[in-house]
């Protein structure tokens, strides 16, 4: 079901990880970000846009992790684009033999078979620093930096003040930074302000998961994802109602994506400016 949350700009989430798939208007039809990540959320998503009228004439993938650069043929051929970083990676492992089963590894068990993989990842990588997607509609510019993977990138839809996030900036998710960066730290800490230089800018935040957010939650995430991370980085729990008792109901395992985080940067050890903290 598609829900408008600004002039031109609609959400559809998905059921098992709240993912929000965006849907903007241009001229003859839609930009869809992120598709989705079941078969039939996708089919029902596509079914919708016709009866809307709205073919989809483009479609952006925010960032290589599994869930977003999903697609169906029922939503058609329009050229599906990411940034240059997304798309080398996506090649990289689709060029692998058994890139299908690793892939289908790593689904949730409770949509394995209902998450199509033969579009999987078919990613046409923009020119290193283009800072708009080209499609005929709305100016939507991309702000590509490295805090969550390889390649992520927000996208600002400027004529409607609309941030899409990528996977940051959730009420249920915590920041997830990546781990095989070199400065897993630094790196989450350059996006949040990047994201906080458009704040301003714009009055809906869409996150990868979770609620949409209106302009007087933009900074209170940025705040709230800074506030996780500088924990992160001083090897402390952090406090915060996305974890622990106070996590939302279903989404209790987040603690577990904490307890990793931690244990991953003990072993590399952190440098941002402060001393590391080393695993004994």
């Amino acid at each position: 079901m598609l829900k408008q949350v600004a002039e031109g700009v609609l959400v559809h989430q998905s059921a098992l990880l709240e993912n929000n798939t965006v849907v903007v208007q241009g001229n003859g039809g839609v930009l869809l970000i992120d598709a989705g990540i079941t078969g039939g959320e996708m089919t029902c998503l596509a079914n919708d846009l016709r009866e809307l009228g709205q073919p989809v004439i483009a479609g952006f993938s925010t960032h290589p992790d599994w869930d977003h650069v999903l697609w169906h043929a029922e939503l058609g051929e329009a050229p599906r684009y990411g940034t240059a970083r997304c798309a080398a990676y996506m090649r990289d492992l689709r060029s692998k033999e058994d890139w299908k089963s690793r892939v289908a590894e790593g689904l949730p068990p409770e949509i394995a078979g209902e998450t199509p993989l033969d579009l999987f990842g078919l990613i046409a990588g923009l020119p290193a620093e283009t800072d708009r997607i080209p499609w005929d509609g709305p100016l939507v510019r991309i702000i590509e930096h490295p805090a969550h993977a390889e390649g992520h990138a927000a996208l600002v839809i400027e004529e409607r003040g609309v941030l899409v996030a990528g996977d940051m900036l959730s009420d249920v998710l915590v920041p997830m930074p990546d781990m095989d960066a070199a400065n897993p730290i630094e790196d989450y800490l350059v996006g949040l302000r990047l994201l906080e230089d458009v704040a301003d800018d714009v009055d809906v935040v869409v996150p990868g998961h979770g609620s949409v957010g209106g302009a007087d939650q933009i900074r209170a995430r940025i705040e709230l994802d800074r506030a996780y991370v500088h924990a992160l980085r001083d090897a402390q729990v952090p406090s915060d109602l996305r974890i622990g008792p106070s996590a939302k109901p279903g989404w209790e395992w987040v603690g577990d994506e904490l307890d990793w985080q931690l244990r991953c940067l003990a072993r590399k050890g952190v440098r941002d400016g402060h001393d590391a903290f080393v695993a004994e």
